[in-house]
């Protein structure tokens, strides 16, 4: 025998219903099904609860939203008659009808009751809740027979007892079983195949003084679920089935974690704390009375009846993962009392704990120190003044003597379990969900774990729920992926190229190392556009979409961009900035502050103050954020990585030389005095390797600003204005009023450049621009260097950084190659991205 149990959504509409008739009559289920045990139509007990509340406000003409309550009956009247009749036709149909109409009247005589004492009481209120139910089962058991499939309706009150806790009344097992036997029982008289069950309802054990009426009682919200698995145990059934709107009970919410999948299999305990902690496809208690009886419960889809959906036994077969799953509670309180009068203290937890109970305050979470100076513990939010009065008027002695510190209540948090039988004697499993949480910025609040080792909870900001069980639910289910969230600022040259390599990269990243990248958002202040999209961008298309200012594009603003980008709150962000803005740079500090990964070329930032500088780098490097700015320097070349190696690994740099510049490279590796230096720096411009006007490449800021940064990887204390320039042009040429009179300056200066380059070379030297990092300083300047000169073998715009160190000291370490251009400096802008991918979990 079967006990199957359809929710809200499954009895909804005629549609639904339709579904509901299939499966009853398919393979499986044909000739099985002892009982159906049905919920309200969806929205209804809210409806009824709205109703009811209307009634006792004295609101019979309409006065606030949603119509008066009288309203509300004729319209749900309606609805349930309009249901009927998408199935009955003739007398069936009268009959259906007739029946739903005497509810109706019974449910309006009630309210009008309430309406005329203007009050509500719990009793009541159950009472009318429980009309949900009544319609629902009596439609349902005329729709089915006239659908061929023999059902009779089963008011499941003087069935299932239970106490007089009105709104979560308790059954008692005893006197529920043996009723709900002697009914199924066949000895007693042949009854119709199936009962269509009301769910969510019983009565109190002890009938109201003379009278026979029952008194109604409700089980909690999602009480059908603990209807169904009371009558499965009751009878003995082969299985419980929840049929709801989704596959079963995933790994986690799939409103918050895009990635949650189904779970096979688990066991009640497992089921019980995910339950108990958030996952909302089963009411918790519905799981004990399986579980006394070992009957299997089994979570379906009534939408998607194909799917296996997910089996809760007593010892579910082991998982493919460490943990079984992960669950949230995004309203909770936590209250916390502490002080040295609790250390020591035999029967204090009894006390606090006996106190909460006698105002029928539900512990949630506990947790307390070591040191028995402090407990915590979480509940409700509505439950925190209760418990705070509680507690005052229980210590209040201890209170006014400073034994004991007044409670404090803190609000908006929220409760992350993770769950799973195989975390029992596993290692690892708390520093893998603690690191992940923490890798995201989420911030513990409190933590529990049982000794049973089944469940690690912990309390966090009620704004990091979904970012922190994306980030665990990725540590562990999707491990062998990493995905990084992107937020890409500046698409000129090098945006645009990392945006290109990017798209073309994309799928081979994930496909063949399983790194995931998702632009999540982009912004160019050149266009003044910015978008975000969560569920990803497509970066072939984000240029052209900004320029021309495509759906869901807005206006860009610095201040705007950082605070959606920190809104969304996702795990595993990176910012990638690209333009070579001082005012996106002074933001880092903003930025890794939230936990933001940040991969930038530009320079501004780490050549800012020693201050700036020194923050960045020690939060990253102390909270473990990734700050990568290898393209600062040399564009590609892994020259501050280097450096970094070479430090973490106990080597000393004594000496650092090099050539920074592209465009200073391009100028001097060519001026062999075939053409004039104004020429060359011509020609230079013209093949793009100098800004729109060269006296910005020229001026040597650019090189000052790369040798600064690798003085302060080195360790110096230096700030910008101490590294020595020696100026390569003289003062007329940057007094010049635009780019034809500099050139017209340069002109002037042909002659000493030449007489200069002669000198070198009558020497067999050449010029080179080399910057010098030794002894604490830094310095850049014109230098003659001989042909054994590893500055001579450049070509072009390369760049070379020769390194000397204790460990490299005969031989210094040369690293040499392309230091600008934009496919080199986006690659290495990309590697950087790449690179914090693998940092994850």
């Amino acid at each position: 025998m079967l006990v199957l149990k359809f929710g809200g959504t499954s009895v909804g509409t005629p549609g639904a219903i339709g579904h509901i008739i299939d499966i009853l009559k398919d393979k499986e289920h044909a000739g099985r099904v002892a009982a159906v045990v049905v919920s309200a139509f969806s929205g209804v007990t809210d409806g009824l609860i709205d109703m009811a509340r209307k009634a006792a406000a004295g609101d019979s003409a309409g006065e606030t939203d949603g119509g008066s309550y009288t309203e509300l009956v004729s319209a749900l009247k309606k609805r349930h008659f309009d249901t009927a009749s998408a199935f009955l036709k003739g007398e069936e149909r009268k009959k259906a009808q007739a029946d739903t109409a005497v509810l109706i009247t019974e449910l309006r005589r009630i309210l009008d009751g309430v309406a005329l004492l203007g009050e509500l009481s719990p009793r009541t209120l159950d009472l009318v809740m429980s009309f949900g139910e009544q319609l629902s089962a009596t439609i349902l058991a005329h729709i089915f027979s006239a659908q061929g499939v023999g059902a009779a309706f089963l008011d499941a009150r003087p069935l299932i007892k239970t106490n007089g806790e009105f709104g979560h009344a308790q059954f008692f097992t005893k006197e529920s079983f043996s009723n709900i036997h002697d009914f199924f029982d066949p000895s007693k008289g042949k009854k119709p195949p199936l009962q269509v069950v009301t769910g969510f309802i019983g009565s109190v054990l002890e009938k109201a003084a003379n009278t026979s009426q029952f008194i109604t009682t409700t089980l909690g919200r999602g009480g059908s679920d603990l209807s169904a698995a009371i009558i499965g145990a009751a009878i003995g059934a082969e299985e419980v089935e929840i049929w709801t709107d989704v596959d079963g009970i995933l790994t986690s919410d799939p409103k918050l974690v895009k990635n949650a999948f189904r779970i096979n299999e688990i066991s009640y305990i497992e089921a019980m704390e995910l339950s108990h902690f958030g996952a909302k496809v089963i009411y918790p208690p519905t799981i004990k009375p399986a579980l006394e009886k070992g009957i299997p419960i089994r979570i379906l889809n009534t939408f998607n009846p194909s799917n296996p959906g997910t089996r809760i036994v007593r010892d579910a077969a082991e998982g493919d993962y460490p943990i079984r799953g992960i669950s949230s509670m995004n309203k909770v309180a936590l209250v916390r009392i502490q002080g040295s009068g609790m250390v020591g203290v035999a029967g204090f937890s009894s006390r606090l704990f006996g106190a909460l109970a006698r105002k029928k305050i539900n512990i949630i979470m506990i947790t307390q120190s070591s040191s028995e100076y402090s407990i915590c513990f979480a509940i409700l939010p509505a439950d925190a003044p209760p418990a705070m009065a509680a507690i005052n008027e229980e210590f209040d002695r201890e209170i006014a003597a400073g034994a004991i510190d007044p409670p404090v209540s803190e609000g908006d948090l929220a409760i992350i379990a993770v769950v799973g039988s195989k975390m029992k004697n596993t290692s690892g499993i708390s520093g893998k969900v603690f690191h992940a949480l923490g890798r995201n910025g989420v911030n513990v609040i409190a933590i529990a774990q049982g000794s049973s080792e089944l469940n690690i909870s912990a309390v966090i900001s009620r704004q990091d729920e979904a970012k922190a069980l994306n980030a665990i639910h990725e540590a562990f289910f999707l491990s062998a992926v990493r995905s990084v969230n992107l937020f890409l600022l500046g698409l000129g040259l090098i945006g645009g190229t990392l945006a290109d390599q990017i798209a073309k990269q994309r799928e081979t990243l994930a496909r063949d190392h399983h790194i995931r990248i998702n632009l999540v958002g982009a912004g160019a202040a050149n266009f003044q556009r910015m978008i975000f999209r969560r569920e990803g961008l497509d970066a072939k298309k984000i240029k052209a979409l900004l320029a021309e200012g495509g759906e869901g594009t807005e206006p860009y603003q610095l201040s705007a961009f950082v605070k959606r980008m920190k809104a969304l709150n996702l795990p595993n962000s990176a910012f990638c900035d690209c333009t070579a803005s001082d005012d996106v740079a002074a933001v880092y500090g903003e930025i890794l502050e939230s936990a933001i990964s940040i991969v930038t070329p530009n320079k501004r930032a780490n050549t800012g103050s020693l201050e700036y500088y020194r923050k960045l780098t020690g939060y990253s490097r102390d909270r473990g954020i990734p700050y990568l700015y290898e393209t600062t320097v040399c564009a590609g070349l892994p020259v501050i990585s280097t450096l970094r190696d070479l430090f973490l690994s106990g080597d000393k740099v004594r000496r650092i030389e090099a050539v920074l510049s592209g465009t200073l490279s391009f100028i001097f590796n060519n001026y062999d005095g075939s053409k004039p230096f104004s020429a060359l720096v011509r020609e230079a411009k013209a093949k793009g390797y100098t800004e729109p006007d060269p006296r910005d490449d020229l001026n040597a800021m650019d090189a000052a600003r790369k040798a600064l940064i690798l003085a302060r990887e080195c360790g110096l204390s230096l700030e910008f204005s101490a590294v020595a320039i020696e100026p390569i042009l003289p003062p007329a040429c940057f007094k010049a009023k635009d780019v034809d009179a500099f050139f017209a300056e340069l002109e002037k200066s042909d002659a000493a450049f030449e007489k200069r380059r002669a000198a070198a070379a009558a020497e067999g030297k050449s010029l080179r621009y080399v910057a010098v990092i030794e002894e604490g300083a830094a310095k850049i300047s014109l230098r003659s260097e001989p042909a054994s000169s590893p500055f001579r073998s450049l070509v072009d715009s390369d760049n070379i950084v020769v390194i000397t160190t204790d460990r490299y000291s005969s031989l210094p370490m040369v690293i040499k190659g392309p230091g600008a251009g934009a496919q080199v400096t986006a690659g290495g802008v990309f590697a950087d991205i790449v690179r914090i991918a693998r940092t994850l979990v």
